[in-house]
């Protein structure tokens, strides 16, 4: 098991070599720095914590500062725990950074996902409305609040409400390609949040170890010319006076 933290930047597509078009999800990762490591012995469970996004001293509390300070780094804006991982392969203080993952591994990733404040039945819970007719009095209600008997609303009742800012995770996601000089994870799909939201990438649960066959994409990069330096016409008179002697 494995993880890191990232910023949702938004979906483009990618071709590969065959033509094949993927919509990708690009994540900007910034490398993260392991803020603390727990053991069985101190926290009963083995797990590390991963702190990402560098902000101001002056933002940062005395106890978050203290914290980070005790792994000679900066504060950071957001900590999460990784669990599952081997945590003798992690210091205090170790940077990790994209290339902890390869193309084709099989990743979940959490998020939260967009809030659409109070919101109705229809479009909270995909409900049918009645007819729009003027003599309809029946529209975008909730409908019946229960039985007859005990007179009262059961729990679970889908009603209005709240709808969004939610902990979502989508699993078994591939990874299609990783920039490690431009720190981004292009991820096949969409994941949750809107743009510039936290996401957490981890090895999937139910296909640990998993990687997929991957096809190159193409590389749109504008090719360097060679320069061709024709030798100038004193060199050539030069050369031939030279053979002649």
């Amino acid at each position: 098991m494995k993880g890191i933290l990232g910023r949702k930047i938004g979906m483009t597509q990618v071709f590969t070599e065959s033509g094949k078009l993927i919509p990708v999800t690009v994540v900007e990762v910034e490398p993260n720095v392991v803020t603390q490591i727990k053991t069985k012995e101190n926290d009963g469970y083995e797990a590390i914590q991963l702190g990402f996004d560098t902000k101001r001293e002056k933002l940062a509390t005395k106890a978050s500062a203290g914290h980070t300070a005790k792994a000679n780094t900066t504060p950071k804006r957001f900590f999460r725990e990784i669990k599952g991982v081997d945590i003798n392969e992690y210091t205090l203080g170790q940077e990790v950074k994209v290339d902890v993952f390869a193309p084709g591994e099989v990743v979940d990733v959490t998020g939260t996902t967009k809030g659409k404040g109070f919101q109705g039945v229809i479009k909270r819970h995909g409900q049918s409305r009645g007819p729009m007719g003027h003599g309809s009095h029946y529209h975008r209600r909730p409908g019946s609040m229960g039985t007859m008997r005990p007179m009262r609303v059961f729990k679970g009742k889908k009603l209005p409400g709240h709808m969004g800012t939610l902990t979502v995770t989508i699993q078994n996601l591939e990874i299609v390609a990783v920039d490690l000089e431009n720190n981004v994870i292009l991820i096949k799909g969409n994941v949750p949040g809107p743009k510039k939201g936290l996401v957490v990438i981890k090895s999937a649960v139910k296909n640990l170890g998993k990687v997929n066959e991957t096809e190159g994409l193409v590389n749109y990069a504008p090719k360097t010319a060679e320069v061709v330096v024709e030798p100038t016409t004193e060199e050539v008179v030069e050369e031939s006076t030279t053979e002649e002697k």
